[in-house]
C-alpha cells in the first residue's frame, strides 16, 4: 500500500461534500508531475484530503476504490483521474503549521512541492499526520 495527500480546495469541493457523495472521482489534475501521481495510485492506496486555499488542513482519509483512467472532464487523454471513496474522518483537522512545527515532516512533499495538488508521502508521513489528527483537540 502507498500513500498519498490530494488537495481540494474546500469551496470548490470539501471532505463534507466527499462525505455525502459517498465517492468521486478525482478530476481537474492539470500539473504533469500530479497527474504522474495519479497514475502511480492503487486501488487500497490511502489518501489524505487536505482542504487547500481555506483552511489549509488535513480532515480526513480517503482509498483509491478505482485506478487511473480517462478524465472524463476532459477529451485530452493526457489527464487522467483515479476514484476515491472516504475511509475516515478525522477526530481533528490538522494544519499546515502543525505540519510545518514536525521535525518528522520536515522533507514531506506537501511542503517541498507546495504548488503540485496530488504529493506521495511516506508511510511514517502519513502515519504522524493521522496520528495528530486522532489526538483531541
Amino acid at each position: 500500500m502507498r500513500y498519498w495527500l490530494a488537495k481540494s480546495e474546500p469551496s470548490k469541493y470539501s471532505w463534507p461534500d466527499f462525505l455525502r457523495d459517498g465517492s468521486t472521482y478525482w478530476d481537474g489534475v492539470r500539473n504533469y508531475q500530479a497527474r504522474n501521481n495519479l497514475k502511480e495510485m492503487k486501488r487500497g492506496d490511502r489518501v489524505l484530503f487536505y482542504h487547500s486555499v481555506d483552511g489549509k488542513e488535513v480532515v480526513g482519509i480517503a482509498k483509491v476504490t478505482k485506478e487511473a483512467y480517462q478524465d472524463p472532464t476532459t477529451d485530452d487523454d493526457r489527464w487522467v483521474v483515479v476514484d476515491l471513496e472516504p475511509f475516515k474522518t478525522l477526530k481533528r483537522p490538522v494544519a499546515l503549521d502543525e505540519i510545518k512545527a514536525q521535525r518528522k515532516l520536515a522533507d514531506i512533499a506537501l511542503l517541498r512541492q507546495s504548488r503540485l495538488s496530488v504529493v506521495p508521502l511516506t508511510e511514517a508521513e502519513f502515519k504522524t499526520i493521522v496520528d495528530l489528527g486522532s489526538k483531541a483537540a
